[in-house]
């Protein structure tokens, strides 16, 4: 059941709309590096996006709304499906380019992120925001940055014009396996979310090699179907077939001609903890996204129960921030620290200690590879150690080329002893007489992250800072 209102104003539907897609995470920096041009409003940087945060979480920043939150679909953790009893509102086009433009021009954004929920049907959807991204960069010169949401089920004709509009897309992938996608979001299916990925993909691929770059943005591909998740239904390479153009009634095509195609990128999210996959499967399905779908980033969201349903966990379920937290760490390994999500957990031990961190995690099931040799080991063994980073692993095999290393100048360097201690030597040398014990080490480790780990599980108790809050700070004069 829905609550329509035809005379919603402007600014009501502001409230309500961009209220509606604060649960969508995938906001991150642009990626995009273009300048302003003469003629044209805004310009885009690849780390100038997303920098300032609300109290709720949403991005400042970009202006992040959904088209609409009227939606013909029925998935069960959706506060917008449409069996839910709440106030619709639907912006037209034109409304949306006049928010944008006005809002740029009083310097409160940088771009848009552009959501929606499925109104009439895909086709329908995918038509108005194409339209809207269509006038924005044609009729009001819109050059900021753009990250539009794809509609599964939509004609392959549209993503592929919002492709040339757009910065950055992406196509939630919502749950990770078959069956959740079956108990939770009937009207979708694993197809109709994977082809328009394969398609986005091979634009980003096909764009890159006419520029003369290698055509993988991030990882490469692997033909590895994994048991357990969505891929296990659905080969990649049934996807891969070539999309029929669909005619529609949208504006005339974009031109295409010398545009870069989706050049940010696209991502993918999550859902954490609102049905029963484990880590080990969230991690899986991840992993094979960034290898065979190229993606730039796969977001995770830990689920906050808003619908009452028997499918769902209970309504005052706390969501899972630190499990959510503890993803994106071992999100991170699997990206920059040369990590497989088999390295990480196994059938047999499916979840993380979501009081570790997962690389503590893993060095503690791994003490016979420990203590490292800082003045010795190389640049892929050092990784593996907790406490060095990539920044400080590169750093340390810089400076040991013309001086042996101390825990002093690790410490300089950048390296988190808390942690690196229990793990390395300098010189043969330990940082103190420490016993290589999993029991001893995990109980220190989990002191020392309690604070953090406790602050995570308890947002309510501490907050962010904020350009909205005062603080009930009085000024004098």
């Amino acid at each position: 059941m829905e609550i329509k209102h035809q005379s919603l104003s402007l600014q009501e539907k502001l409230n309500i709309l961009a209220d509606a897609a604060k649960y969508d995470v995938a906001c991150t920096s642009s990626g995009v590096d273009r300048k302003g041009q003469k003629g044209s409003l805004g310009n885009s940087h690849a780390a100038g996006i997303c920098h300032s945060f609300s109290a709720d979480g949403r991005c400042i920043s970009l202006l992040k709304i959904l088209l609409s939150n009227d939606c013909v679909y029925d998935c069960k953790y959706c506060i917008n499906r449409v069996s839910n009893q709440t106030t619709r509102a639907t912006f037209t086009p034109e409304e949306i380019c006049t928010l944008v433009t006005e809002f740029y021009r009083r310097n409160y954004i940088e771009g848009l992120f552009l959501s929606s929920g499925v109104v009439r049907n895909p086709a329908y959807t995918a038509e108005q925001m194409y339209r809207t991204l269509y006038l924005l960069r044609t009729r009001y010169h819109f050059n900021g940055y753009i990250h539009v949401k794809a509609i599964p089920n939509a004609p392959a004709e549209l993503i592929e014009q919002l492709g040339y509009l757009a910065d950055r897309m992406s196509i939630n992938l919502e749950l990770p396996t078959t069956e959740s996608l079956r108990r939770l979001a009937p009207h979708k299916s694993p197809a109709s979310i994977l082809k328009p990925i394969a398609q986005i993909q091979h634009g980003i691929e096909d764009y890159r090699l006419s520029i003369g770059k290698d055509r993988r943005m991030e990882r490469h591909r692997t033909n590895r179907y994994l048991s357990g998740t969505i891929f296990e239904t659905v080969p990649k390479q049934r996807l891969e077939e070539k999309a029929v153009p669909v005619k529609t009634a949208s504006s005339a095509p974009f031109s295409s001609q010398g545009k870069p195609f989706v050049p940010a990128g696209q991502s993918t999210q999550m859902i954490v903890g609102a049905s029963g996959e484990t880590d080990y499967q969230l991690l899986l399905t991840t992993q094979y996204m960034y290898q065979a779908y190229d993606l730039k980033r796969v977001f995770y969201s830990a689920y906050i129960p808003l619908n009452e349903d028997p499918e769902l966990p209970a309504p005052d379920t706390p969501p899972p921030l630190l499990r959510e937290h503890r993803l994106y760490q071992a999100d991170w390994l699997l990206r920059y620290y040369g990590f497989q999500a088999s390295d990480l957990l196994s059938e047999e031990r499916p979840s993380f200690n979501v009081l570790l961190d997962p690389k503590c995690d893993w060095a503690l099931r791994h003490l016979e590879l420990f203590p490292v040799e800082i003045n010795r080991a190389d640049y892929s063994e050092l990784l593996k150690v907790p406490g060095i980073g990539v920044k400080s692993a590169m750093r340390i095999v810089n400076s040991r080329r013309t001086s042996c290393l101390t825990f002093e100048h690790l410490k300089k360097i950048g390296v988190v002893l808390k942690r690196a201690k229990y793990f390395i030597t300098c010189s043969g040398k330990m940082m103190y007489r420490i016993p290589v014990e999993e029991a001893f080490i995990t109980r220190q480790l989990i002191g020392e992250d309690r604070r953090k780990s406790w602050e995570l599980e308890h947002p309510d108790a501490c907050r962010q800072l904020s350009l909205f809050d005062d603080f009930h700070i009085e000024r004098n004069g």
